[in-house]
């Protein structure tokens, strides 16, 4: 079985910082792309920012030069670093990793979801 942790979120003032981890446990073989999503009361989930196997990323326009993704391959976590937050950054966030297990093909897994609200 595989588990993604999630861990980081919290209340921060416009304009602070938070950082977001993810860890990844269980029978992993390997771990291709990792990502983040995040979903605002009301709305769709939606794509924030992904990386991959390689260190290629990928981001939201939204999120673009505020947010940076990255991966510790040795230690299965992926991290998301917030920065300049906005009140519209407010939603619930959460990871995802697509991961090969030891018995099994690929697949997608994801995080139980970390808060983040941005608030004075």
């Amino acid at each position: 079985q595989v588990q993604l942790v999630e861990s980081g979120g919290g209340l921060v003032q416009p304009g602070g910082s938070l950082r977001l981890s993810c860890a990844a446990s269980g029978s992993i073989f390997s771990i291709n792309a990792m990502g983040w999503f995040r979903q605002a009361p009301g709305k769709e989930r939606e794509f924030v920012a992904a990386i991959g196997s390689g260190g290629l990323t990928n981001y939201a326009d939204s999120v673009k030069g505020r947010f940076t993704i990255s991966r510790d391959n040795a230690k299965n976590t992926e991290y998301l670093q917030l920065n300049s937050l906005k009140p519209e950054d407010t939603a619930v966030y959460y990871c995802k990793m697509q991961i090969r297990t030891v018995a099994s093909r690929e697949y997608a897994y994801w995080g139980q979801g970390t808060q983040v609200t941005v608030s004075s």
